[in-house]
């Protein structure tokens, strides 16, 4: 299949797909102000905040962010990918996908994946029979027993148990045609070390199938029931190539509808805690798995809820591993919190002992990110030095570093202050510095070509405003995009309007018409998402309207832009105002003709 022709396959779908049909069969809509409303399918609202412009075939939540065109919602609500969503669409219409000849190493890679699922698949399901119909798994049904896992929660996780035997697996497998070295290549069998032929590497452990987001079995947990202390208490499949623990949340298939609906995930450090929740009834939950929590993680997270809850062992490790976690979160965006167990217990523990009710209570009282890091590390601090203050003072500052609202930060410098038994004004300039500092390293880390203006935080919405509504014009109207560029620099507008920008830049250039379908394959996801609400909310303006709104929106960003030169200015002829009163004349004059342009917008 050419470039030609998955280009007018995925055409002929997108002309055929109308985004609010699509849309309402998933979400309840209702007609305001000529666009369609509902609550959001992406995060946990009442409030209906979800817009469908069908006219523009685009898609955007004004609570959580979510946009992009009739694809992009497809993948989102179905969990697949991009193009899958782009094939499921077509299915449902009952259009036809070219074929293209895929090459040899594209060809042996699928085949590949596909033979590992299906030896995963197998083997997942004579386990599950070994556990659920042999008298061999008498031993591993009444260790599930034991720690309260139902049957139906057996179904659901398709457990199983891998017999006391050294070879039990392999023959199953190689009389289904598969061979040794695949099975091996799947992490099922290891080599002989002295002799040839291959044993099972999971022996008199019971089996918990470790799927993907789609539900495809990617490899195995295992835990020991016997009493053989050499041997690991729980293994995992080794990496395949299927399989990778940094890219894999254990029980996200069954529970991604749940943290949906919930609007928050709980992340547990191992797969039995996870399976002993879910079998309680809590269903939003997922596990590591005997890795740390990675960004990929979060990421597979975020498709659902912006909240997680870590509720990891208290013990010393599992603190530990809460801590190191808690930055990757909070630096992709997500809302953090944090669940002790009390007594050192762990999830499972505390769940089988004081039910859900109890369990439901803690996650209630979550802390944010600031409490549990504060509550850490004064655990551990010596407060009686004031060295030992100092470092504690340093070690709580990257928590609450980026707090901007002026009550939040007081409130928690009083909070600090009281902690360290320090003076509030120590903690204050402590945490302007801190502040300085981060903010200087991140700027040396991204080297921008021209620093962006620092607008006052009342302005910042009127600018932002702003930039979506000249961009939404330079959308219906590609001529007008070099008369921005021309009275505004990029640097005003953000990263990703910059994104936008140079797209619509590269169509005019082309002579191609941007339309959605282009803008979700060219386009990051989080810009694709900013130009679906930049469309969205202009969707029901009268023309007339909207060339006002354009023409004041130009006013704002001309002032921003004259504001930064006529900054720059003052600073350049501060240099000169004692060595050169002549060229700081001249740039004093330079200034004060822009500082009347500032004006005579400002009147306007």
């Amino acid at each position: 299949m050419g470039t030609t022709q998955l280009d007018d396959f995925v055409e002929r779908v997108s002309e055929r797909s109308d985004i609010y049909s699509v849309i309402s069969r998933y979400v309840p809509l209702t007609q305001k102000s000529g666009r369609w409303w509902g609550c959001c399918p992406f995060h946990n609202e009442k409030t209906a905040s979800f817009c469908v412009t069908p006219e523009k075939g685009f898609f955007y939540c004004f609570g959580c962010g979510a946009g992009g065109n009739v694809f992009k919602f497809l993948s989102l609500i179905e969990n697949i990918s991009y193009f899958e969503a782009i094939k499921l669409q077509a299915q449902r219409l009952g259009i036809e996908m070219p074929t293209r000849r895929a090459s040899p190493e594209e060809e042996r890679r699928r085949r590949e994946e596909k033979t590992l699922f299906k030896i995963n698949e197998q083997a997942q399901d004579f386990f599950h029979e070994c556990l659920i119909r042999t008298a061999r798994g008498e031993v591993g049904r009444k260790y599930f027993a034991g720690r309260g896992i139902t049957p139906e929660t057996i179904e659901t996780f398709k457990l199983g148990y891998a017999p006391d035997e050294w070879e039990s697996l392999l023959p199953q497998l190689t009389r289904r045609n598969f061979l040794p070295q695949q099975i091996e290549a799947a992490g099922l069998i290891a080599k002989r070390k002295n002799s040839s032929g291959y044993y099972d590497r999971f022996r008199a452990r019971v089996m918990i199938p470790i799927a993907d987001v789609a539900g495809r079995v990617v490899g195995f947990g295992g835990r020991i029931i016997t009493e053989d202390e050499d041997a690991p208490k729980y293994l995992n499949t080794p990496e395949t190539a299927v399989f990778n623990k940094r890219n894999v949340l254990f029980g996200l298939d069954k529970s991604n509808r749940a943290i949906n609906a919930a609007g928050f995930a709980i992340v547990v450090e191992g797969y039995m805690d996870a399976i002993s929740l879910y079998s309680a009834g809590i269903r939003n939950v997922v596990a590591t798995l005997g890795t740390a929590f990675t960004g990929e993680h979060v990421k597979l997270i975020m498709r659902y809820a912006r909240k997680i809850i870590f509720c990891y062992d208290s013990d010393e490790a599992g603190q530990r591993a809460t801590i190191r976690a808690l930055p990757i979160v909070q630096t992709a965006g997500a809302q953090v919190h944090v669940v002790q167990v009390p007594d050192g217990k762990d999830p499972d523990d505390f769940v089988r002992k004081h039910g859900k009710e109890a369990f439901d209570a803690l996650i209630a009282k979550a802390q944010t990110l600031i409490d549990y890091r504060m509550k850490y590390v004064l655990a551990r601090a010596e407060l009686s030095t004031a060295d030992g203050k100092r470092r504690a003072l340093q070690e709580i500052l990257p928590a609450v570093a980026n707090i901007d609202e002026a009550v939040t930060r007081n409130e928690y410098t009083k909070k600090i202050a009281a902690a360290l038994v320090l003076d509030e004004e120590i903690v204050a300039d402590e945490w302007k510095i801190f502040s300085r500092r981060q903010t200087t390293d991140d700027t040396a880390e991204r080297k921008p070509a021209v620093q962006r203006a620092r607008l006052p935080n009342d302005k910042a919405c009127a600018v932002s405003d702003a930039c979506e509504s000249v961009l939404r014009m330079a959308w219906h109207e590609g001529d007008v995009l070099d008369y921005i560029l021309i009275a505004v620099p990029r640097e005003i507008f953000s990263p990703t309007h910059q994104e936008i920008i140079a797209w619509l830049k590269t169509c005019a250039a082309a002579g191609v018409r941007p339309d959605e379908i282009s803008a979700a394959q060219t386009l990051s996801d989080e810009a694709n998402a900013q130009l679906s609400k930049i469309l969205v909310g202009g969707a029901d303006e009268p023309r007339d309207t909207e060339l006002a709104v354009f023409e004041d929106s130009m006013k704002i960003l001309r002032r921003v832009a004259l504001k930064r030169e006529y900054d720059a200015l003052m600073a350049k002829a501060e240099e000169y105002i004692t060595s050169d009163r002549e060229t700081y004349a001249k740039l004093i004059r330079q200034s004060l003709k822009v500082k009347h342009e500032m004006d005579t917008l400002k009147g306007n």
